[in-house]
């Protein structure tokens, strides 16, 4: 439970200073060159300073382009005390950390000392880089050049985090070997202690005003006491979560527990690495790790198939599985009796020792009966999931509600929670009932944009059912013409990583054929950021891309004028959490499609649809392709909760519109002429 935050005076309403800040000759206008005073932004940036003056919660749906950003972060820098900020990812942290609170802190003037606060694998560790650069075990041409680079980083950088040294990817496995994990970090014992970036970072943040952290690291930090969000949080007066529509997702993340074959035979190549290089005279090093990695891979070989999602109680009583997990218990306790014996020899053995015990722990509790968990009312349900090469045990609370309630009790404090999409045509109960936030206040505050004007919803007719197996193919058939009207400037938004690599296939083919002048983008080609920085360069590109591509991305302008969306976003049924969600729910007398799988899936709908326009100038086509959205009964709930654009089902209204929008943009241009001339 969080401890006591400093008292922070309830202040009179800040109405009047809000109205003065947001109106039409604010400091902020100065401060930001795109601001413009919005009606829907002031009220909103009212009831946030309301709930943070009255120390109380506060639910607050606001729709693109309304300016959530600033209208939370004005009344949390002048009136928030010690404030925690935590958004969705870490390119969010970065953009609020180096942009917006700067912009704000200066229309301000507000003398708040801000800090960024990301999870250890972010930054350089001096301990590991030393190691990698000895060990000298690089294979690969690309991690030697990566790995000089990042030793040179290491001379001029102040905070060691990686973001800033651009030239090494995000992605590089390089990175592995040069920062630490919580079950690697050799913590006070460590020579560089002093230096440590991690350690600074946590420093840092606890003598700020304003943290920014991301939602895996606050709840990372909740599950694991690991990031250094635990010793902020007893003095935060206010925590703001941005993107607070991803929040049960992740805190169901990190309130459950995963052990992984991976974990195991990273383990064992550690035993083996530490062994020889500190008691290579103590055992026999390769025998004592080789049965614990035959183990593990073993029990992945239980499932033949490449990719499996069971519950524990959907695997046959007589599979390998069970014996085999079994024999993986006793052949790590066999390597931790060798540990013990060797762990006075160097403090990374007695680390590898550490890390091997807890792993065993965390075998052993998974499949027994959690009595712990019915004394404190939570029901988990254990499934495993099969990868290629590994094997992951989960288990996962059915609800994250009366966990994050714990979190919550105690000493008052403002708990902000926003997004554009957090209610299911005006009704927050999906969302309050996931959080445990049953009795607080919601709001909900409309787009300044005129989607009536600015976009149309258009369903082709005569689609197969999306369960068919020619579906994609159809849904190329009747995009390739929308695509052609509008030139281009395109997002084709997959459900499925198949569903993605079939579409490029076929539009692929299509574009060579017909020779179509759009340049084509998938994902998994490059990485997400590079893809859209191209994409918006083209200006008539065609991007097609699945879940990470659904929310969080910003296109302005002409260069993205078309959404099509394959089908709606349901969980796919096999998912053992919602199926295990879904009867729990009927046990209650509660239908599970109704309350869980349909507001689950208009959410995430939304958060698809809100990629097409993004401000005022922007015009285009929301195309969804599901056929469901207008045969099935639950289909009119379904687009009343999206924006309220013109609705069509006719491929000539689409393609006029298309044509409306290049003869204003004709118009336009040679209105330039005439007066340039």
């Amino acid at each position: 439970m969080i401890d006591e935050p400093s008292a922070l005076p309830v202040a009179a309403t800040h109405d009047a200073e809000i109205d003065q800040l947001f109106g039409v000759d604010s400091p902020l206008g100065h401060a930001v060159g795109a601001f413009r005073p919005r009606q829907s932004q002031t009220e909103m940036a009212k009831a946030i300073a309301h709930a943070i003056s009255n120390q109380s919660t506060l639910i607050a749906e606001a729709g693109t382009g309304t300016g959530k950003t600033f209208a939370y972060l004005v009344p949390a820098l002048l009136w928030g005390g010690k404030v925690i900020v935590s958004t969705g990812t870490k390119n969010l942290q970065d953009q609020l950390y180096l942009r917006d609170i700067p912009s704000v802190r200066k229309a301000l003037n507000a003398p708040v000392s801000v800090a960024l606060l990301k999870g250890r694998a972010n930054y350089v560790c001096h301990f590991h880089l030393e190691r990698t650069l000895q060990n000298g075990r690089l294979t690969s041409r690309d991690d030697v050049g990566h790995l000089r680079e990042i030793s040179r980083f290491m001379k001029t950088t102040s905070s060691g985090d990686k973001a800033e040294l651009s030239k090494v990817p995000e992605t590089a496995s390089i990175w592995n070997l040069v920062t630490s994990t919580r079950d690697t970090c050799m913590g006070a014992e460590c020579q560089y202690y002093q230096d440590c970036f991690v350690m600074k970072a946590r420093k840092e943040a606890q003598q700020a005003d304003v943290v920014v952290v991301n939602h895996h690291l606050f709840f990372a930090d909740v599950a694991l006491k690991d990031t250094g969000v635990a010793e902020l949080l007893p003095s935060a007066n206010t925590i703001i979560f941005d993107e607070a529509h991803q929040l049960p997702d992740t805190a169901t993340l990190f309130f459950g527990d995963t052990i992984s074959t991976s974990q195991v035979l990273e383990l064992c190549r550690d035993v083996l690495a530490e062994g020889l290089s500190h008691a290579r005279d103590g055992a026999d090093w390769a025998a004592t790790v080789t049965p614990v990695e035959r183990a593990a891979r073993d029990l992945r070989l239980t499932f033949p198939q490449d990719i499996v999602r069971l519950a524990v109680n959907q695997i046959a009583p007589s599979s390998t599985f069970f014996p085999a997990l079994e024999t993986l218990k006793d052949q790590l306790d066999n390597m931790i009796a060798v540990l013990q014996k060797q762990a006075e020899r160097a403090d990374t053995i007695e680390q590898c020792r550490v890390r091997a015990l807890e792993l065993a722990m965390r075998l052993d509790a998974w499949n027994k009966p959690q009595t712990e968990d019915v004394i404190i009312g939570q029901e988990c349900v254990l499934w495993v999931e099969a990868y290629s090469t590994s094997l992951q045990l989960h288990r996962t609370p059915l609800s994250i509600a009366p966990i994050f309630n714990k979190q919550r009790e105690g000493v008052p404090r403002s708990w902000i929670f926003t997004s554009a999409t957090l209610a299911v045509k005006n009704d927050f109960n999906h969302y309050s009932a996931q959080m445990g936030l049953w009795d607080e206040p919601a709001q909900s505050w409309p787009s300044p944009f005129e989607y009536g004007e600015q976009g149309l919803l258009y369903v082709p007719t005569s689609l197969p059912q999306p369960n068919s197996p020619e579906y994609t193919d159809a849904v190329i058939d009747a995009a390739l013409p929308v695509i052609e009207a509008a030139g281009g400037g395109a997002f084709l938004l997959c459900t499925t990583i198949r569903a993605v690599n079939r579409a490029a296939e076929r539009l692929r083919e299509e574009f060579e054929r017909r020779k179509l002048p759009f340049p084509l983008m998938v994902q998994g080609e490059a990485g997400r950021t590079e893809l859209l920085d191209r994409f918006r360069a083209a200006g008539n590109a065609v991007l097609i891309g699945s879940q990470s591509f659904w929310e969080g991305v910003d296109v302005r302008g002409d260069a993205l004028s078309v959404v099509i969306i394959d089908k709606l976003p349901f969980s796919p049924p096999d998912d053992p959490v919602l199926a295990a969600r879904i009867e729990a729910l009927e046990r209650k007398g509660l239908n599970g499609f109704m309350h869980h799988q349909l507001p689950a899936a208009i959410i995430n709908l939304k958060q698809g649809a809100g990629r097409l326009i993004r401000d005022e100038r922007d015009k285009g086509v929301l195309m969804i392709c599901d056929p469901r959205l207008i045969s099935k009964p639950y289909g009119k709930r379904i687009w009343q909760s999206l924006p309220p654009f013109k609705r069509t089902r006719e491929l000539a209204v689409v393609q006029d519109f298309f044509s409306a929008i290049d003869a204003a943009a004709g118009m336009a241009e040679q209105s330039v002429h005439t007066d340039q001339a």
